[in-house]
């Protein structure tokens, strides 16, 4: 056979390849996922303990989607991550509203319980990418902040007023607070939003053909995005009715999978330890989470980015601590869902330094070592946030509509807390970590 006929053939079939793999119902082969389940305070999947450290990759369904979404650069980064050893990847299933000031744009429901198809095609199809590399989701249905609409969106719908944006000078977060508390006790709010899980968990995915309430690559499914007792303990009691019926809906309808609640830990609870450990006594609730935020919390000083560094780590660890303690106490694992740094002086660049930013990464990564190394209960962390080959503005950090997507929110400078692909040294320190935690 001739080289040229040779050379014919080949992109003859290359073609017919790709064109047969990128078809939009065309099915993933099934492969064996193994379930992530709790017992003893640790994961398991299957009968080895699971340790991991994943990533928060909130904005996956919407790179995912077909029409609007990017999916060359979706497989470009699920491959990279993959390659770092992150399989654990907490993703939001989708944003409400019109997309106003600092908030995600398209959302998947533009309006109360009116979907969009083409963003639910991007869950879908993010998912059966997972699925081939043998990645977990952790997908969390609501949000306390309005970044991608959550809770405020809801008391919107059902005329409660106007939502106090705190991104707009005329308010402020305590006027923003005070009006999303209201969304726990907002019963027309509360069955538009257990309508969604039932949707959501219903749904058949076409890529792959299980449903998502029975797909093991889900390893659980997560109330909201930093949840909180609002302002007054006087809130608590309208929480927890909230977090109970939300939490028992989700073991009705996937029974099979884990629930958590998505907190930061006893800052989403005003401070206060023995709060946070009573509503996670829920038996509903499988695992813990807690989040870690140093210069949002004031540990870091622009002005003095070693000593606060170090600061830093020594408070994260006295905080990581005292929740492990809750965790022994309740005999469940914990996970560290979120935990950011910036780069040098706060830099938007992504060429800036991440010396100190490494640092504090490592520090983490070490204590999630140790406590596998003594089968502990701090069991995973999920940085935030992997920002891929996102291409950011770094002047102003503003994000427009029709902007990349990167790890930071539209609410936050963008490439502040972010993790490019670009970022070798910082994903060489996660795939160390989990070298170790696979040993």
């Amino acid at each position: 056979m001739s080289i040229k006929k040779t050379l014919l053939i080949v992109v003859v079939f290359t073609f017919f390849y790709a064109c047969k793999s990128t078809s939009v119902k065309s099915k993933v082969k099934p492969t064996k996922i193994e379930r992530i389940t709790v017992k003893d305070s640790k994961f398991y999947k299957g009968e080895k303990p699971y340790y991991f450290v994943g990533a928060n990759y909130w904005y996956g369904p919407l790179l995912g989607a077909k029409n609007t979404g990017d999916r060359k650069r979706l497989i470009k980064e699920l491959d990279l991550m993959k390659s770092a050893g992150i399989d654990n990847l907490r993703i939001l299933v989708g944003a409400e509203g019109d997309g106003g000031d600092s908030r995600v744009h398209p959302a998947l429901q533009p309006k109360q319980g009116v979907y969009n198809e083409d963003l639910l095609d991007g869950l879908d199809f993010l998912m059966a990418e997972m699925r081939k590399r043998n990645m977990y989701a952790v997908l969390y249905l609501n949000n306390n902040w309005i970044w991608s609409g959550g809770m405020s969106e809801y008391l919107k719908w059902n005329d409660y007023g106007d939502i106090p944006n705190p991104f707009l000078e005329q308010y402020s977060w305590d006027e923003f607070m005070t009006y999303t508390s209201k969304f726990h006790s907002c019963e027309p709010c509360k069955e538009a939003f257990y309508k969604h899980i039932k949707f959501i968990i219903g749904r058949t995915n076409p890529y792959t053909g299980i449903k998502y309430s029975e797909d093991n690559i889900v390893m659980s499914w997560q109330v909201a995005n930093e949840p909180r007792v609002l302002m007054t303990p006087k809130h608590e009691k309208a929480f927890a009715g909230w977090l109970d019926k939300t939490v028992s809906l989700f073991k009705e309808l996937a029974p099979n999978t884990l629930v958590s609640t998505g907190t930061e830990g006893k800052h989403g609870f005003l401070q206060d330890t023995d709060m946070f450990q009573r509503l996670h006594t829920n038996k509903n609730i499988d695992f813990l989470d807690m989040h870690m935020w140093p210069k949002n919390w004031g540990w870091y000083d622009i002005e003095n980015e070693e000593k606060s560094t170090y600061e830093s780590i020594d408070k994260a660890i006295e905080y990581m601590n005292e929740h492990i303690v809750v965790a022994n106490n309740i005999n469940k694992p914990i996970v560290m869902s979120e935990f950011g740094f910036p780069r040098a002086k706060e830099s938007l660049s992504p060429t800036a330094s991440v010396k100190y930013r490494n640092i504090f990464y490592k520090a983490i990564c070490e204590e999630i070592v140790k406590s596998k190394a003594n089968n502990g209960a701090l069991a995973g962390l999920n940085f935030w946030g992997f920002a891929g080959f996102a291409k950011t503005n770094p002047l102003n950090g503003k994000w427009q509509h029709g902007d990349d997507f990167s790890a930071d929110p539209p609410q936050e400078p963008q490439g502040l807390n972010s993790v490019f692909a670009s970022d070798v040294s910082t994903l060489q320190l996660i795939k160390e970590a989990n070298i170790n935690l696979i040993k």
